[in-house]
């Protein structure tokens, strides 16, 4: 039976936030509704469940004790509050930027069947896909990506992928290739304790894109995810990506906005 947006956004409550959205980080602490948790490379990020508006104390009157837990802290470099666009939450973009939080690009949550995703067979003439393992290939692959964002190459968060994968917490890095070159990249996660594997980091160089290769880097992993058991996709995704993602079955189910603290 074809699923709705609505039956979606009941799953990804009930499955996708809070503690799914902590595994792999060094410590969790709450406070309220809120989960403060603390990740590798000093990097805090607090998330929360859904919120009606009925809780005893706003969601806008936790934002500086939250961020004064992670200031404590001289580790933590930046912050990470990410809200949803069906969250009653008012007063909480104000007290975002009161205190220094600034909102970045809002996505679209998809969510979608892997079944689905996993049907696009083809693959675009001379392009070869495979998964990576070793510290050579993922700091090849952090460069193509980067590259295709138009930014600078960020050694620490190939570190931290290099870092996963020996820990195995079963993410998987698919990348595509044209004529052994890097051209197009994208991981999967399974979460944990849930019916779905997010869908991360989709990168193609520009030159490379219109040609189905995102599509087909989904089509792998989604394969992947299946052949695990898991049944759905997720994925926070860009204006770009979004179409893409719907042709194949997917369905935006609300908004994300990550706003983002710096230490001065």
């Amino acid at each position: 039976m074809e699923k709705s947006a609505a039956h979606y956004l009941q799953i990804y409550d009930a499955q996708l936030r809070t503690d799914a959205e902590t595994q792999g980080s060094e410590k969790v602490q709450r406070l309220g509704p809120l989960y403060l948790a603390t990740f590798a490379q000093g990097q805090g990020f607090i998330t929360y469940p859904h919120i009606t508006g009925t809780e005893p104390v706003p969601l806008c009157d936790l934002v500086a004790p939250a961020l004064a837990h992670f200031a404590a802290q001289p580790q933590i470099s930046s912050v990470e509050f990410k809200t949803r666009g069906h969250d009653n939450t008012p007063g909480l973009e104000q007290e975002l930027h009161t205190h220094g939080f600034i909102a970045q690009d809002a996505e679209a949550v998809m969510i979608g069947p892997l079944q689905e995703l996993a049907a696009v067979q083809k693959i675009p003439a001379g392009v070869t896909l495979r998964s990576i393992t070793t510290r050579a290939d993922i700091q090849a692959m952090c460069r193509m990506s980067d590259q295709a964002f138009g930014e600078r190459f960020d050694s620490h968060a190939a570190e931290e992928l290099c870092d996963r994968l020996e820990h195995t917490d079963g993410m998987e890095i698919w990348v595509a290739e044209d004529d052994h070159q890097m051209v197009g990249a994208g991981r999967l996660e399974p979460v944990a304790g849930s019916d779905f594997a997010g869908m991360w980091g989709g990168s193609v160089l520009p030159e490379y894109r219109g040609r189905g290769i995102y599509r087909a880097l989904t089509a792998a992993r989604a394969r992947s995810a299946l052949a695990r058991g898991l049944r759905y996709a997720h994925s926070d995704s860009t204006k770009y990506s979004q179409p893409i993602l719907e042709r194949s079955g997917m369905l935006a189910v609300t908004t994300t906005t990550p706003y983002l603290w710096t230490r001065p």
